[in-house]
């Protein structure tokens, strides 16, 4: 079951991603499950916190100053949802990320985004060293191919080297059927209550 203080962090969902340079994402329906997450999350009133990538170089597609830097379409922050602009790989390094999921006394950190086997992989490493009970969502996360690799054989190995060492690993279904046990659990009390 999914509760309000379970917090979806979104990483670096950025236009930069668009760049045909990088090469073919493994999964060409991971931003979807994306969106289709971050619609839970929000109908739930669960926690929400973005990241986004900031780098200091102004080379980076992700600079500031380019249009790699925004959100993709989608994934733009709402209401009362956070925003944490990182410098590095690592969502914990030069940010309050720590203390905000502290202040916010998070029970799970369930992490989708991009790239799994860099920004991703670091920040569930991190994570899960913190002590945070951290789960990621492999079919809502993306690899690009590096080098003489492909972006599936990235992405399957990158998942192999974190489960159950950093986080535990779940799919976009599986946290659906979550949802969809609160809602069920939900709906059966007022008959619960009535029979009392």
């Amino acid at each position: 079951m999914i509760t309000k203080n379970d917090v979806l962090l979104l990483i670096d969902i950025q236009k930069g991603f668009h760049n045909p340079k990088l090469g073919t994402p493994h999964d060409l329906g991971a931003i979807e499950n994306m969106r289709g997450l971050l619609k839970l999350w929000r109908k739930n009133k669960s926690r929400v916190i973005h990241i986004q990538h900031t780098p200091k170089e102004r080379t980076s597609l992700f600079h500031s100053s380019k249009e790699g830097h925004d959100f993709m379409d989608g994934f733009v922050p709402e209401n009362d949802e956070i925003c944490i602009q990182k410098p590095t790989n690592s969502a914990f390094i030069g940010t309050d990320l720590e203390q905000v999921l502290n202040d916010n006394h998070a029970e799970r950190v369930y992490v989708i985004g991009l790239t799994t086997p860099h920004c991703v992989s670091t920040t569930v490493r991190m994570s899960g060293n913190l002590g945070f009970s951290t789960v990621i969502i492999e079919d809502a996360t993306v690899s690009f191919p590096i080098g003489e690799y492909d972006g599936e054989t990235v992405q399957k190995l990158t998942i192999a080297t974190l489960k159950d060492e950093f986080a535990s690993v779940k799919t976009t279904e599986q946290i659906k059927e979550l949802f969809m046990i609160e809602n069920e659990t939900d709906g059966r009390r007022p008959h619960q209550q009535s029979t009392r």
